[in-house]
């Protein structure tokens, strides 16, 4: 992690109330530079909730976020992408009938700088654009290893390559903070497995930040730095993984009983 001491990103008192149901009440946590930050809960916890009010798809009922020392609630949603803040989603938002270069190509829009007309006549100042767009675009192709589906429509991938081309597309944003909501859904135990060295490989070949939501407590425990756990809404614990995971609150709430808890732990030290 970095030496600067300051947070990234810093949420404090934050709540957001949806009618009669205040989905997430009071929650605090800084992320630092460098480090991958997990947020885990059942379902319902309010999770994602939190990941939609930091992408500004919800604005709060109270509370404030910063992103390195800029309040995210005066932002409009594509603000705090050029901000440098990414995400992928739980079920998977790629344009189907278009092929991943296009769809990457897409994570750039916030990096341009030409205008219309300058896009129209492709004057020297959008071909010089076009160019390191490609260039970004090509480099996260060949670290995440897609060079064989560049040119394939996502309708004809397999859900697992989905998934690692969503991540592509938000690492074509050149991101500061990577928000990954949910990244093993839907995948089997080899993928999950490449999974965590991607998040490893971004953290060190990026210098990415990483704030994930996670339900996979193996993936968690091999990624993560620190970990909040979450219930209705609430924080129950904060702290390194294991110890959030032998936290009675979190055991009773998310992780069922003791007796899993010490399945989870053997399967750990495996």
């Amino acid at each position: 992690m970095s030496a600067d001491a300051t947070p990234l990103l810093s949420a404090r008192e934050i709540s957001v109330r949806f009618g009669g149901v205040l989905a997430v009440n009071k929650v605090s946590f800084d992320v630092q530079r460098g480090e991958v930050f997990t947020l885990i809960g059942p379902n319902g916890a309010g999770k994602t909730t939190v990941f939609n009010l930091i992408s500004r798809i919800y604005t709060p009922t109270s509370g404030t976020i910063h992103f390195d020392g800029v309040e995210l609630t005066a932002q409009a949603p594509h603000e705090v992408a050029r901000l440098g803040v990414a995400r992928t989603f739980q079920n998977i938002e790629l344009f189907e009938h278009a092929s991943v270069l296009q769809n990457l190509l897409i994570g750039r829009h916030t990096h341009r700088r030409t205008g219309f007309w300058q896009d129209l006549l492709f004057t020297a100042a959008a071909r010089k654009a076009a160019i390191e767009d490609r260039e970004r675009v090509e480099r996260v192709i060949d670290f995440l290893d897609l060079q064989h589906h560049r040119d394939t429509m996502i309708a004809g991938l397999p859900y697992g390559v989905r998934k690692v081309v969503e991540l592509a597309r938000a690492l074509c944003v050149e991101p500061r903070l990577l928000l990954l909501d949910e990244p093993s859904s839907g995948l089997n135990v080899e993928e999950t497995e490449d999974m965590a060295y991607w998040i490893h490989d971004i953290r060190r070949e990026f210098g990415v930040t990483v704030l994930m939501v996670e339900h996979d407590m193996t993936l968690v425990s091999k990624v993560s730095d620190r970990v909040l756990a979450m219930n209705q809404g609430e924080v129950l614990a904060m702290g390194q993984p294991a110890e959030v995971q032998s936290h009675p609150g979190v055991i009773e709430a998310y992780l069922g009983s003791s007796q899993d808890l010490s399945s989870l732990r053997r399967e750990n030290a495996a």
